[in-house]
């Protein structure tokens, strides 16, 4: 029998979609899954149940000497690292680099800001010396990679993925409800704060809603610093765990994301699967890889009122015929990158 490898993931703060693609990694019968995890984010407190076959560890509970000693003790093959934001994970995928395989995450694209020029100048004497691999969610994000040194044969994609499984479930049993009459309500999953775009897309909303007489309404799961917009069209529903989303998905018919700044966003993928219609900013990173324009949503400028507007009446003049069908799209398109891609990508890097 081939002895199971291991893997340490130095993770930051973890999501049920991650957990998701973990799940596929297990299924294979492979591997032995080792998983630092930052706390739980206040903003989005997210419940867990952990498959009994992963072993957790909680980073507040490990000073630099502890981490180090925790990973000599596992011995992985390999190293999955989230970015370089924790010194103490690098530092230890510095002194593995030749007994693990090291693959280090990022989902930042290509911006030319200073901050990433720096990086461009020192990755070659830093990361590039301590990484094997760069694994990224999508080709933005993997030019970065390239900006960084590593070469193509060092970059793999599709880093980030939804839990497609569940939620093109909830597509399946939706769709049926939804081809005999298509629920005229937006949907916004995600936090309140401001670079989330929401005050553009509330205002957007608003002034639709003054403008032109419809039916249509604006849901809106999530929590954050923000205070709620009020009007009788607007409906708030604070944060929602994952389990607990189907009445929202059932209830909903387009998916808007007026994220100003957003490196990549799984959420899109997530609703995408779900069969919704996609209405996105140009900053989100993953539009590239989910949005076809007028075929299964429209891409609207980041921070503009007046584009998302625009966007919004579109939405509003489409028969519920289109709307059906573009959402069939978006569940087609959803597909390209799932749990199983993720799971066979890691396994083909640690050999």
């Amino acid at each position: 029998m081939m002895e199971k490898k291991k893997i340490l993931f130095l993770y930051t703060e973890l999501a049920r979609y991650f957990l998701a693609s973990v799940g596929q990694l297990l299924a294979s019968g492979r591997v032995e899954v080792h998983i630092v995890r930052w706390a739980v984010n206040k903003e989005a407190p997210f419940r867990f149940q952990f498959d009994p076959r992963i072993h957790i560890y909680d980073r507040d509970q490990y000073d630099g000497k502890a981490l180090a000693a925790l990973a000599e003790q596992i011995d992985p093959d390999a190293i999955v690292c989230s970015g370089w934001i924790d010194r103490d994970y690098v530092k230890i995928c510095q002194a593995r680099k030749k007994k693990s395989v090291t693959i280090i995450t990022l989902d930042n694209k290509w911006r030319g800001s200073f901050r990433q020029q720096v990086a461009r100048i020192i990755s070659p004497f830093t990361l590039k010396r301590i990484f094997h691999y760069a694994w990224v969610p999508g080709k933005l994000q993997q030019q970065y990679a390239g900006k960084l040194g590593f070469s193509m044969q060092q970059v793999r994609t599709g880093f980030y993925s939804a839990d497609t499984d569940f939620f093109s479930k909830q597509y399946a049993e939706n769709q049926l409800q939804k081809a005999a009459r298509f629920p005229h309500r937006f949907l916004y999953v995600g936090r309140y704060y401001e670079f989330k775009g929401l005050a553009e897309l509330w205002e957007a909303f608003v002034q639709l809603k003054a403008e032109d007489e419809n039916d249509w309404e604006l849901w809106c799961l999530g929590t954050g610093d923000m205070k709620p917009v009020e009007h009788p069209a607007i409906r708030h529903f604070g944060f929602v765990q994952p389990e607990d989303l189907g009445q929202y998905l059932a209830g909903t018919g387009v998916f808007v994301m007026p994220s100003r700044v957003e490196p990549w966003g799984v959420v899109l993928h997530e609703f995408a699967a779900a069969g919704f219609p996609l209405l996105c900013s140009n900053n989100v990173g993953a539009v590239s890889q989910f949005v076809r324009e007028g075929e299964n949503g429209f891409i609207f400028s980041a921070g503009n009122t007046g584009s998302i507007k625009k966007v919004l009446r579109k939405i509003i003049s489409c028969s519920d015929e289109e709307l059906n069908r573009m959402g069939k799209q978006s569940a087609a398109k959803a597909l390209e990158i799932t749990p199983q891609t993720w799971a066979g990508t890691l396994l083909g890097m640690i050999g």
